[in-house]
């Protein structure tokens, strides 16, 4: 009988630390999950720079806010500016199109957007933590894009 309650203990013990294992993972799985940024396209306009940014949010998580701190250096790679874009609403496995207008810079005087740091990353009400870390970044336009 001893035996046997060791045995059924022994074995929820094991079931116990395989299901706090597999909810380990999937919170793993999730703060993994990317949510990509890409810059597409630089137009110019009367006014200076449209900037075409494509977000691919691959998570379960709909965003309320996601609001980037930028760093725009020129092509001589000195910073120029310093401005806050809002990503969000973002929907989850969902991609989206933002643009932006930048006013008073010329495209082609544009080298690079910096990711400095994600300043408010929420969904609904929640804070949610590490986003800068989900963040994977590329560019397909002549400015880059990094973190």
């Amino acid at each position: 009988m001893i035996v046997q309650l060791r045995i059924v203990a022994a074995a929820a013990l094991a079931a116990a630390l395989a299901l706090g294992m597999v909810t380990a993972v999937s919170a793993q799985s999730e703060d993994s999950t990317p949510i990509t940024v890409e810059l597409n396209k630089l137009e110019t306009i009367d006014t200076g720079c449209r900037i075409y940014v494509v977000v691919n949010n691959e998570t379960d998580t709909e965003f309320e806010t996601l609001k980037l701190d930028l760093v725009l250096f020129r092509t001589d790679d000195i910073v120029d500016q310093r401005f806050f874009v809002d990503l969000a609403p973002l929907r989850k496995q969902k991609r989206i199109v933002k643009l932006f207008e930048l006013g008073n810079v010329k495209c082609d005087e544009i080298g690079s957007f910096l990711v400095n740091d994600v300043v408010e990353c929420r969904s609904g009400s929640d804070v949610v933590e590490n986003c800068l870390s989900r963040l994977t970044v590329s560019s397909r336009a002549t400015a880059k894009l990094s973190k």
